[in-house]
């Protein structure tokens, strides 16, 4: 039986911070490294990635899978850059995709976890729609990229509250009672705010002890990755350490920080010209700063790290001391 592929969600709580253009570039970086990867553009409604990948609008892609009544996810591959590297395109031409079904979402994820690849990058749309959430849980360890402005980082903790407590509510879903429980607590509105993690896990051993256990099973594994993104200078970086206080406090959760992307005038000049920053500008800032993201993904995935806001902060420094 082949080897499932390692899943690697990308999402963002905010639009405009880089997201498809980091996806884009990571995927380019993993296949030259030697990984068989596939890049799927799952920003249904907004669908932008081939935009970054330099690949023309005219494929087949999700959306064409999704209303289709035959055929297979694999059939929308596109080859891109070298041999290793595959992209599949998301709803292109296909209207009011952003609004998929469960069925339809349901078919599509078990075909994502199939595909023929080493590691899928899934590019999803901003926000915290439900179809987001779930695309993102499919992993414990997803990526989340902001930019260091406050608005993006806040807009990014959201996020991470909303993935986990959407998380815990499907890690429940098979035992009823608790599942009705979750959601009535998420949807009272005579609530003056959401309970917090622990008291959503109190809630849950109320009903059911067993569902208790899976949940926090679930909630003990996940482990967000984050990436800074048009940062400046190393005081953007020093922010790490602020969120895992956040994340720690509100969401009893750790992360990892595993990559830091100086704001760099080759980044536009490459959107502009339609192509890879990764073909277009090699040697440019961020394409080194992406580059090492990639060799952390190819090192360091399935493992913490620790102290890594400590790390990330002095790695900046050190980068910025020799521009």
């Amino acid at each position: 039986m082949a080897k499932s592929p390692t899943i690697i969600p990308i999402a963002a709580g905010k639009g405009g911070v880089g997201k498809s253009l980091l996806t884009a570039n990571l995927a380019i970086c993993l296949s030259r490294m030697g990984r068989r990867t596939i890049a799927v553009d799952l920003d249904l409604g907004g669908s932008n990635l081939h935009h970054f990948l330099g690949v023309s609008n005219k494929y087949p892609g999700i959306g064409d899978f999704l209303v289709a009544k035959q055929g297979e996810l694999t059939d929308a591959l596109v080859p891109v850059d070298n041999e290793r590297l595959q992209f599949i395109p998301g709803d292109g031409k296909t209207p009011f995709m952003a609004n998929v079904g469960h069925a339809r979402k349901m078919k599509l994820i078990n075909r994502i976890l199939k595909l023929p690849a080493e590691v899928v990058l899934l590019d999803l749309g901003a926000g915290a729609a439900f179809n987001t959430l779930d695309f993102f849980g499919l992993s414990d360890k997803g990526i989340v990229v902001t930019t260091p402005e406050y608005p993006a980082v806040v807009s990014m903790l959201s996020f991470l509250k909303q993935a986990v407590l959407r998380s815990i509510e499907r890690s429940v879903a098979n035992d009823r009672s608790a599942h009705l429980r979750v959601k009535a607590a998420l949807s009272d509105t005579m609530a003056d705010q959401v309970p917090t993690i622990a008291q959503f896990h109190d809630i849950i051993a109320e009903e059911s002890p067993s569902a208790a256990q899976v949940a926090r099973e679930r909630h003990q594994r996940w482990r967000p990755r984050i990436v800074f993104n048009r940062g400046k200078t190393p005081k953007d970086a020093l922010m790490a350490e602020q969120i895992s206080q956040s994340l720690k406090g509100i969401l009893q959760v750790d992360a990892d920080y595993f990559g830091f992307v100086f704001d760099d005038p080759d980044v536009e000049a490459a959107t502009r010209k339609r192509g890879p920053l990764m073909s277009l500008y090699p040697d440019s800032m961020a394409a080194r700063n992406i580059t090492r993201i990639a060799e952390r993904i190819v090192k360091y995935w399935d493992h913490e790290i620790p102290k890594s806001a400590e790390l990330i902060y002095a790695h900046v420094s050190e980068v910025f001391q020799k521009q």
